[in-house]
């Protein structure tokens, strides 16, 4: 539970209330990361959110629910706080992308955790259609530094919003799969759902 989940617990609620935690939090002002989970296909994934957009996407098997949530208290805002109910959008349209009922997201993306190449890179990749694949070089290419072929995959390895900026999407020039934070499976199995073959 983090300090602000303690401190909106305080006060006991009446026996007809059931205590909103998240709505409390944004009404006095104390909610600046919303944060919930989501069962998918490539298994749990964390997802965060703050009133710019969708600003975390993290898979829970691959790295600790807890420092993705102390990751985002450093650099994003400490007030953070479990709320589903703000995460209903991306989680809607994460289900429907898996499900292959949705090719396009829609919901609004919020680039803080990203700059300069990098985040050059990741809007870039952001513009790969669905189906569709790249090269590092590619990416590097747009980005403004066609030399940059590694600092691209860097750059792609530490994406904060995976599946949908869809780093997934790029491969090496000789079109090996290359590498991807959530494991080379999930890569696989991304790529089979967006060539319409499905969840392998």
């Amino acid at each position: 539970m983090t300090d602000l989940e303690h401190e909106l617990r305080r006060r006991p609620p009446t026996a007809d209330e059931v205590p909103d935690l998240s709505a409390a939090a944004a009404a006095a002002g104390l909610l600046d990361v919303a944060y919930a989970t989501l069962d998918s296909p490539l298994g749990r994934l964390l997802l965060a959110s703050t009133p710019e957009g969708l600003v975390r996407i993290a898979y829970i098997d691959y790295t600790d629910e807890d420092a993705v949530l102390e990751q985002l208290a450093a650099k994003v805002s400490p007030r953070i706080l479990a709320a589903p109910r703000r995460l209903d959008e991306p989680r809607r349209e994460l289900d429907q992308y898996f499900a292959g009922a949705r090719r396009d997201f829609e919901i609004p993306l919020d680039w803080r955790l990203t700059r300069g190449f990098s985040r050059r890179v990741l809007e870039a990749t952001a513009r790969i259609p669905y189906g569709a694949t790249s090269t590092y070089k590619r990416m590097a290419t747009e980005a403004g530094n066609e030399r940059a072929s590694r600092a691209a995959g860097n750059a792609l390895g530490s994406n904060p919003i995976p599946i949908i900026v869809p780093c997934h999407r790029i491969l090496h020039g000789d079109g090996g799969l290359g590498g991807y934070t959530g494991g080379l499976d999930k890569k696989r199995l991304l790529l089979s759902v967006e060539s319409g073959q499905g969840l392998l």
